[in-house]
């Protein structure tokens, strides 16, 4: 046995286990080996889209596709009728699987649409390669087809390198529904009219979803037909490549929601039956479909899956100068059941053979291209599971994420609106819950993402004020409950940012409280686009209160990084108070004092602190934020000798701390 690296030694439960995890871990070596012979020369494997596909050189056309229980490929499109003529038809070229056609630079043109009609024993079917660059879909059959794209004119960037992002605060975005009216939004307006105030409201990073082609748009780009292909419903490749160039101006990192963790079920978009077998990419067996989730799963012991996924992460990265990824539903790809029905509460759940320590590898060797491609990558995994290791570096015996997803904090925040009064709400459970994660990794916090807010879910603003949200929130207009659901709306979001250990997370429109559920246009709803947009309007309107919360939100984010707050993770506890539901806590030279009661304020309350002048920089109860300005702006609080229980003797402040409010203090320097 090895000596035992940081992921058991920072946590000895694991050490029951280490037999296991140096498996993997040596698993994951020799599967390097295997493939490449060194860590280094991933990036020399995963090459298979210079190589698949249709490419051009100064006198050739070449198309290239794998696909080794074929008996014969036709390349057909608008340039031949879409008919099998023998000029267009690829040939074997040896015996792995792989055909060729070479054509002269006269034969096709860029914008023209193409298919493989590929013929197997005993059938045909047309498919669409599988690395095609761009798929387009017919207005009217709603067919989709490969198209040829080759610009007269490259891209050009002009954006400078950007600088690793320490902390990131990532603002989740899907751009077709990024635009107000009812239709489906463009990346360069998204770029021209989003990312301008994303950058104003504080956030460094964006992620981007959808961004893979998905032949149905409800499903939010989570069921990938074409994965090297750029959604065409939101523009052409230039198009993405200008949003991401804007955004590093900006100085805003751009990750990529990546899905490969299933596909869709189609074959004539997907990958399904590509060469007639259902073993090219996929399992054969029990395996082969996703239930849950109407998809297939690739099977990632095959060699052909590991370079098709591994040259997936380098195309984006080399092509589109995206600075990482979120990997969705890794729970689903860590273990045979894919997560299902289990709680997680123990560790034999992480090592008790249910984990398909093949995906595991998979994963690993990803993380380990990506940070050999681009060191200061951002790369976070959407795990519920809290699988030890995942977010901990490879040589840590870990699997190589950056970041893990805090998924049990939205979870956490809907079970106590939902089940307790506000009274009940304990604000030392609150902390733990918001603070509690492993010690060698990093998490991004959020209280709500893209899933709160789609139909069959509520957002935290609508749980708090359900209908009022159409009816009172002018500000001519009292109502108790709209006070209350903006009041707390504030306070769940400041302390899930100030609590969280790595980064934070809003999804879109959320940080205004977007009133509306996200609906896409289906059979059910007429094919309607009236929920699947964002209503900005609404936050600009200054005779409503949405913009308060958008305000708060800006607000928050910069103080938190002007004084660079997260510069150690941890949130350090120094006062709480269950009976008056109030807790205080410091980040660096930042000190947040919260009061969760619904109706107690308390006058001259002592918070035991270390001796100095302090200065308050955020309170969320200014009326600039639709607070009542019970606690006055601006104030100066220094310490003073108290007496506390037992007659101990402490330096601390006095505050006056409302019901329902937040007030944040820096320690003024000497």
């Amino acid at each position: 046995m090895s000596k035992a690296p940081n992921i058991i030694t920072s946590d000895p439960l694991l050490s029951p286990y280490s037999y296991i995890i140096e498996r993997r871990f040596k698993k994951a070596q020799n599967k390097i080996r295997e493939l490449c012979g060194t860590e280094d020369k991933l990036v020399d494997f995963a090459n298979g889209h210079h190589y698949y596909g249709l490419h051009r050189d100064e006198n050739f056309w070449y198309m290239r596709e794998y696909a080794p229980n074929a008996t014969a490929i036709y390349m057909i499109g608008d340039f031949n009728d879409w008919c099998e003529l023998p000029e267009y038809e690829l040939v074997r070229i040896n015996h792995h699987g792989d055909w060729q056609r070479t054509l002269p630079l006269s034969a096709l043109q860029h914008g023209q649409q193409y298919k493989l009609s590929i013929h197997w024993k005993g059938g045909q079917g047309l498919r669409i390669p599988s690395y095609t660059r761009v798929a387009i879909q017919d207005d009217k059959t709603k067919l989709f087809a490969a198209q040829v794209w080759y610009p007269h004119t490259l891209y050009k960037w002009e954006a400078p390198k950007i600088k690793k992002v320490e902390y990131p605060i990532i603002y989740e975005a899907h751009v077709g529904m990024a635009t107000e009216e009812e239709r489906v939004g463009t990346f360069r307006e998204f770029a021209d009219n989003c990312l301008p105030n994303i950058a104003k409201g504080g956030y460094n990073t964006i992620q981007l979803m959808a961004i893979q082609e998905h032949p149905y748009y409800g499903s939010f780009g989570y069921h990938v037909s074409n994965f090297f292909a750029v959604s065409s419903r939101f523009g052409t490749p230039d198009d993405l490549k200008y949003l991401i160039d804007k955004a590093h101006q900006l100085g805003i990192a751009v990750i990529m929601d990546l899905v490969h963790s299933h596909s869709v079920k189609n074959t004539e978009e997907g990958l399904g039956e590509f060469d007639g077998s259902k073993g090219l990419y996929f399992h054969v067996d029990h395996r082969r479909e996703h239930v849950a989730w109407d998809s297939l799963c690739f099977d990632y012991g095959k060699r052909q899956v590991l370079h098709f996924l591994l040259s997936n992460c380098k195309y984006w990265i080399e092509e589109y100068n995206f600075d990482g990824f979120r990997f969705d539903g890794i729970t689903s790809m860590l273990y045979y059941n894919h997560g299902l029905e289990s709680n997680f509460v123990n560790y034999d759940m992480y090592y008790d053979g249910n984990q398909d320590e093949d995906a595991i590898v998979y994963l690993t060797l990803a993380n380990c291209l990506i940070h050999h491609l681009k060191p200061e990558a951002i790369v976070v995994a959407e795990d519920m599971s809290g699988m030890p290791g995942l977010a901990a570096p490879f040589d840590k015996w870990g699997i190589g994420f950056d970041y893990r997803l805090a998924m049990g904090i939205p979870d956490y925040w809907i079970k106590i609106i939902k089940e307790l009064s506000d009274e009940q709400w304990r604000v030392g459970d609150i902390y733990y819950q918001l603070t509690n994660k492993r010690d060698e990794e990093k998490t991004i916090s959020y209280a709500e993402s893209h899933d709160q807010a789609l139909v069959g879910d509520q957002t935290i603003i609508f749980r708090l004020i359900k209908d009022a949200m159409y009816t009172k929130m002018s500000k001519d207009i009292e109502s108790l409950d709209v006070d209350r659901g903006i009041a707390l709306h504030k306070l769940i979001r400041l302390i899930t940012l100030a609590c969280s250990g790595g980064g934070y997370l809003n999804f879109m429109g959320n940080e205004f409280g977007h009133p509306e559920w996200i609906d896409f246009p289906r059979q059910g709803n007429g094919w309607s686009y009236l929920y699947a947009r964002r209503q900005w309007s609404l936050r600009d309107n200054q005779l409503l209160r949405y913009h308060f919360l958008s305000d708060f939100d800006r607000e928050m984010i910069k103080v938190i990084k002007d004084n660079d707050a997260f510069e150690n993770h941890y949130a350090h506890k120094i006062h709480e108070n269950a009976d008056n539901q109030i807790l205080a806590f410091i980040r660096k030279n930042l000190v947040f004092i919260f009061n969760f009661n619904p109706s107690k304020a308390i006058n001259n309350y002592p918070i035991e602190i270390e001796g100095g002048e302090y200065e308050l920089v955020l309170n969320s109860d200014s009326k600039k934020f639709g607070g009542f300005s019970s606690v006055k702006d601006n104030q100066i609080f220094y310490t003073t000798p108290l007496v506390f229980e037992n007659r101990r003797k402490a330096l601390a402040i006095q505050v006056y701390v409302p019901p329902r409010v937040v007030i944040v203090l820096r320690k003024k320097e000497n």
